[in-house]
């Protein structure tokens, strides 16, 4: 019989998730029963199942939605937190989005994806969160060489960040640039010694723009040096100290800033 063989079919395509109005032609007079009848039952299960998908898929974007609402204002939490932090120091203020905008620049220079440059530029802004717990008396100007006490809770901050912040899943791998950003190409860095290839392209990023942010700012235990003379540090130690690929980043970068090619950020020294 012709409309069993269809209703099957249409069955068949239904319970795939195939929806169409095809049941629909076995609804009228001239259809027989009860395939008249089980049609027009298929018929309404289809409304019925169409509408809880169509509420399902509501739900979802509004989830969304507010995922992304809660997600930005955890960010803004914790990055109001970072910026308070280092306005502790009046020689850090700024410090942390400087750091952020320029990591920022420099890996749109490398060529990399939205997605992960906006990873980094988070990383960037939130490196020194681990400092959070940090009495006073960290902040304060100590000469040009830090105590050994001092040292040895400034190595820590790096993991202690990484801590505060793993909860955070939708940092992604901003968590681990935040926990690497003191690590070196040479394997000297802190805290884990890490060797080139095993640190994070963003933390070597971060690495750069952290750096070059505390040579061009004014410090108690030092004048802020021109941008050029901090590229000659950086082009001294590349692939030592900092990775030779972001150094060159930098220096591109600031060459198209210097010569318009790109919106030049506010002068870190000035701040």
């Amino acid at each position: 019989m012709a409309e069993i063989d269809k209703l099957i079919e249409i069955i068949k395509d239904v319970s795939a998730g195939k929806y169409s109005n095809d049941i629909m032609s076995l609804t009228g007079p001239d259809t027989p029963e009860p395939i008249r009848t089980i049609a027009e039952a298929m018929g309404l299960m289809m409304v019925k199942v169409e509408a809880r998908e169509y509420r399902l898929e509501m739900l979802i974007s509004e989830l969304k939605t507010l995922n992304e609402k809660i997600r930005a204002n955890t960010i803004n939490t914790v990055s109001t937190m970072a910026k308070a932090l280092a306005a502790r120091d009046p020689y850090t203020q700024g410090h942390t989005e400087r750091v952020g905008s320029l990591a920022e620049q420099i890996a749109t220079e490398m060529g990399l994806e939205a997605g992960e440059i906006e990873f980094i530029r988070l990383g960037g802004l939130l490196h020194d969160i681990g400092k959070i717990g940090f009495p006073d008396h960290l902040f304060m100007p100590h000469e040009a060489k830090n105590p050994p006490e001092i040292v040895n809770r400034i190595i820590q901050h790096p993991t202690v960040g990484a801590e505060i912040l793993q909860e955070l899943e939708f940092l992604g791998p901003a968590l681990e640039y935040v926990r690497s950003h003191h690590e070196r190409p040479d394997g000297k860095g802190y805290p884990r010694r890490l060797q080139d290839t095993d640190v994070p392209m963003g933390a070597k990023i971060i690495a750069v723009a952290d750096s070059f942010d505390a040579m061009t700012t004014e410090r108690p235990y030092q004048k802020a040096m021109s941008p050029d003379a901090a590229m000659k540090i950086f082009q001294r130690y590349a692939g030592a100290k900092w990775d030779k690929g972001c150094v060159e980043a930098l220096d591109r970068y600031l060459a198209n800033a210097n010569s318009g090619s790109h919106n030049q950020p506010d002068n870190p020294a000035a701040e």
